[in-house]
Protein backbone atom coordinates (compact mmCIF):
# COMPACT_ATOMS: atom_id res chain seq x y z
CA UNK A 1 0.00 0.00 0.00
CA UNK A 2 1.13 3.99 -0.30
CA UNK A 3 2.08 5.40 2.78
CA UNK A 4 -0.37 7.74 3.74
CA UNK A 5 -3.40 5.84 3.10
CA UNK A 6 -6.08 3.41 4.22
CA UNK A 7 -6.04 -0.18 4.48
CA UNK A 8 -9.02 -2.24 5.42
CA UNK A 9 -8.36 -5.57 6.73
CA UNK A 10 -11.66 -8.20 6.67
CA UNK A 11 -12.25 -10.53 9.71
CA UNK A 12 -15.02 -12.74 9.20
CA UNK A 13 -16.01 -14.94 12.41
CA UNK A 14 -19.40 -17.02 13.46
CA UNK A 15 -20.71 -18.88 16.11
CA UNK A 16 -22.83 -19.92 18.74
CA UNK A 17 -22.21 -18.07 21.22
CA UNK A 18 -20.81 -15.35 19.45
CA UNK A 19 -17.07 -15.11 19.50
CA UNK A 20 -15.05 -12.66 20.66
CA UNK A 21 -12.91 -11.41 17.72
CA UNK A 22 -9.50 -9.19 18.18
CA UNK A 23 -6.98 -7.50 15.81
CA UNK A 24 -3.33 -7.08 16.98
CA UNK A 25 0.13 -6.72 14.86
CA UNK A 26 2.27 -8.93 15.15
CA UNK A 27 5.95 -7.97 16.71
CA UNK A 28 4.70 -4.34 17.54
CA UNK A 29 1.24 -2.56 18.45
CA UNK A 30 -1.66 -1.55 16.22
CA UNK A 31 -1.00 2.17 15.31
CA UNK A 32 -2.18 4.60 18.37
CA UNK A 33 -4.61 6.48 17.12
CA UNK A 34 -4.62 5.86 13.36
CA UNK A 35 -6.95 2.64 13.75
CA UNK A 36 -10.19 1.12 14.44
CA UNK A 37 -12.25 -1.53 14.52
CA UNK A 38 -15.76 -1.59 13.28
CA UNK A 39 -18.85 -3.68 13.84
CA UNK A 40 -18.16 -6.06 11.40
CA UNK A 41 -14.82 -6.50 12.92
CA UNK A 42 -12.90 -5.27 9.62
CA UNK A 43 -9.77 -3.61 10.86
CA UNK A 44 -8.97 0.38 9.75
CA UNK A 45 -5.68 1.49 9.50
CA UNK A 46 -5.55 5.04 8.69
CA UNK A 47 -2.50 7.44 7.36
CA UNK A 48 -0.42 4.45 7.07
CA UNK A 49 3.40 4.61 7.33
CA UNK A 50 6.20 2.43 6.77
CA UNK A 51 6.36 1.09 10.44
CA UNK A 52 2.77 -0.16 9.69
CA UNK A 53 3.92 -2.66 7.21
CA UNK A 54 3.98 -5.81 9.31
CA UNK A 55 1.22 -8.96 9.54
CA UNK A 56 -1.80 -8.22 11.47
CA UNK A 57 -3.69 -11.17 13.34
CA UNK A 58 -7.78 -11.20 13.42
CA UNK A 59 -8.22 -13.86 16.48
CA UNK A 60 -12.13 -15.09 17.28
CA UNK A 61 -12.47 -16.76 21.10
CA UNK A 62 -15.36 -18.74 22.07
CA UNK A 63 -16.19 -21.25 24.66
CA UNK A 64 -15.78 -23.40 22.05
CA UNK A 65 -12.27 -22.79 20.97
CA UNK A 66 -10.35 -19.97 18.89
CA UNK A 67 -9.77 -19.07 15.44
CA UNK A 68 -7.07 -16.86 14.14
CA UNK A 69 -6.54 -15.57 10.17
CA UNK A 70 -3.40 -13.30 9.35
CA UNK A 71 -2.76 -10.30 7.00
CA UNK A 72 0.69 -8.91 5.44
CA UNK A 73 0.69 -5.47 4.80
CA UNK A 74 3.77 -4.28 2.63
CA UNK A 75 4.35 -0.51 2.68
Amino acid sequence: VATGSTVKLSCSAQGDPVPRVQWHKERGDLPWGRHEVDRDYTLHLYAVTPADAGSYVCTAQSQLGTAAATARIRV
